[in-house]
């Protein structure tokens, strides 16, 4: 049994990032990752993935983007080694090939297992990230044998899927994105749209990030949200970013490139996917969300007096008559490809933590079991928690916690 004051699950930008500032504290610990550094970001990423976020965006403690290209995206092989060079500069202690097993809280302290040994802490943070375990409903096991059935961190390139067409389940960031790439490659594409969200990549001569950071959207309280609850399962936005374009992925645009449109996906019976017939109730819901949070952005330049292009928005498009079921065998479709987002797996976190979702019950990251707390969640503290962006002001308050309970403990 190793013993230790803090261990920090998961070597992604949130776990790094509290490493680094527990590293400024001189305070002891350990960062264990199941695989290595930047791993999720460098092999469960398609071949041309790149960050949502512009490169002026990917700020971590003690690290700013110094490039030439601060306006452009880099590509998610790109970020890895951001991380890693990161995770070198600041001395992280990460201990890779090592799974967590369980935490369990053993009187004033919390054990730790894994199968390379055990720890115990006076503090565990976790930082094991949002995108955790896809999901995927249970029709996917009843589809036809002729069907290719994925996960979107399995789909590298067209050219690696069957030949023929492509069902797409999801439609936020990440669905969009693979229906636009497929269509491009000359695929019969369609989507199956259940919540999304939908911006333009740029508003009134800027990037849509720019404005949304510059005038505070990013930083919204979950204590300010009207439903603290459904603001955590928001969906990412259809953003693509590519360096040097505009390029838009919404729904109309999509469909402008002949995507074929459909409802949420209700199931399947082998060879017939079923859908519902509300796609046009949520393509309005997103204008009017949209049309929002493009409101606050005027209203941000008038307030300051900020010069800005003149603000043309994306016109409203009628959603088109999507059908509610589809024959996926004989309309060649081939392939399935799961977007639906993703849940959490703590199943080796104390049960009573957990509500009936199986989601972490927490408060700005802090749990009912003292010393366990959590860093890089959608909306702990504000919009831009989760965000490569945001992890770092998280990251703070938990290493600077961690820091005063061991202080405390030491004066005592």
């Amino acid at each position: 049994m190793h013993t230790i004051d803090t261990v920090v699950v998961g070597a992604g930008q949130a776990g790094l990032a509290t490493s680094h500032e527990l590293t400024r504290l001189g305070h002891d610990h350990v960062v264990l990752d199941r695989f290595t550094v930047g791993d999720r970001w460098l092999h469960r990423r398609w071949d041309t993935q790149t960050l949502l976020t512009p490169n002026w965006m990917t700020r971590l403690p003690g690290h700013f983007y110094g490039g030439a290209d601060p306006d452009g995206f880099m590509t998610t092989a790109d970020f890895a080694s951001v991380l890693r060079s990161y995770a070198r500069r600041s001395g992280a202690p990460v201990v890779g090939g090592v799974a967590v097993e369980r935490v369990a809280p053993r009187g004033e302290r919390l054990d730790v297992v894994t199968a390379a040994g055990s720890w115990s802490a006076r503090n565990v943070i976790l930082a094991t990230g949002w995108s955790d375990v896809p999901t995927v409903p249970a029709a996917a096991a009843t589809l036809h044998p002729a069907i290719r059935s994925l996960v979107s961190d399995d789909y590298r390139n067209p050219d690696a899927l069957p030949e023929g067409g492509v069902l797409v389940v999801g439609a936020s960031a990440t669905g969009a994105q693979l229906a636009d790439e497929l269509r491009r490659a000359g695929r019969r594409v369609v989507l199956a749209v259940g919540s999304h969200v939908r911006l333009p990549r740029r508003y009134r001569g800027a990037d849509i990030m720019a404005w949304m950071d510059r005038a505070g959207t990013l930083d919204r309280r979950i204590d300010d949200m009207p439903d603290p609850v459904a603001a955590t399962r928001e969906p990412a936005a259809q953003l693509v970013g590519v360096s040097g374009t505009s390029r838009t992925i919404d729904l109309p645009a999509l469909a402008s490139r002949g995507v074929e449109l459909v409802g949420r996906f209700m199931g399947a019976d082998g060879r017939t996917a079923a859908f519902d017939a509300h796609l046009a109730d949520r393509m309005s819901l997103a204008d009017r969300v949209m049309h929002r949070t493009l409101d606050r952005i005027d209203h941000y330049i008038e307030r300051t007096g900020i010069r800005a292009a003149a603000g043309h928005r994306p016109p409203p498009v009628a959603a088109p008559d999507g059908r509610t079921s589809l024959d996926l065998v004989g309309g060649g479709i081939r392939t399935v490809i799961w977007a639906g987002g993703y849940r959490r797996d703590y199943s080796w976190l104390p049960p009573e933590l957990l509500d009936a979702r199986g989601e972490l019950r927490h408060r700005y990251g802090v749990t009912a079991v003292p010393g366990l707390t959590a860093v890089g969640l959608r909306f702990q503290r504000t919009r831009r928690s989760n965000f490569i962006d945001g992890v770092g002001a998280d990251a703070t308050i938990a290493a600077e916690s961690a820091h005063a309970t061991f202080s405390k403990s030491a004066a005592a």
